[in-house]
């Protein structure tokens, strides 16, 4: 596995990733209307996003109207509040996967369960990434071709706004987070180390017996010996 710094820091980028994908689906300004100076209440930007419609005048006010209607809404928009809503669901799912397989903390099982529960977590953030990517990029193709095929005046053109900047960033925030978490692969285990460690013990055994029978031998000496030896003098 990882180093639980590198953890930490994967962890952190999949944070920044997850709070970017939230601040971006609820952001009004998807697509921008370019600033054109008129009178007094005149709207000086029209901004669209997700979820309402803004206008912001040159007198200061900014009033902004909901869009209740979700059958009335293009495609490429339908399926960007769809797929931001998925994402920042399975990155908050993968958010709470990745707390368990940190290293660093002492809950989520084993050295090999916390491995396998970190790829878990990285698969989710790649997903999410997916599911921002997809649908912002959907989303700004129709932006820019609405822009350069349109005979509109420039006040009624819209292009590319601050919320798909925030978008693309935290999905690369996901997917940087997400790789790092599947390089947590536990890798297999080889029992050849034990096995080697065994067989020394085996033949250390042995040695100390048979060096303790080595000096024991000479001490002592056969009974037919003393026997002889005591006959001997008393021939004498």
């Amino acid at each position: 596995m990882l180093s639980a710094a590198i953890q930490i820091l994967a962890f952190a980028l999949a944070l920044l990733g997850v709070l970017g994908a939230v601040v971006a689906t609820l952001m009004p300004n998807w697509k921008v209307s370019i600033n054109v100076w008129t009178s007094i209440m005149t709207p000086i930007s029209q901004m669209q996003g997700l979820w309402m419609d803004c206008v912001w005048y040159s007198s200061g006010v900014f009033s902004c109207t909901v869009k209740n209607s979700v059958l009335s809404l293009p495609p490429h928009l339908q399926a960007a509040r769809t797929g931001m809503v998925l994402s920042c669901v399975v990155a908050l799912f993968g958010l709470c996967l990745a707390t368990l397989g940190l290293k660093c903390t002492r809950w989520g099982g084993s050295h090999r369960a916390k491995g396998h529960t970190a790829i878990a977590a990285g698969g989710c953030f790649i997903l999410a990434s997916l599911l921002c990517l997809v649908p912002a990029s959907w989303f700004t193709n129709e932006v820019i071709t609405a822009f350069l095929t349109t005979d509109l005046p420039d006040s009624s053109k819209y292009q590319p706004g601050g919320a798909l900047c925030v978008t693309f960033i935290s999905a690369g925030f996901l997917l940087a987070g997400g790789v790092i978490f599947c390089l947590s692969c536990p890798g297999k285990r080889t029992r050849r180390p034990d096995c080697l460690q065994v067989d020394s013990v085996k033949l250390e055994k042995p040695t100390p017996r048979k060096r303790q029978e080595h000096h024991s031998s000479p001490s002592k000496l056969p009974q037919t010996d003393i026997k002889d030896s005591y006959s001997l003098q008393e021939y004498v």
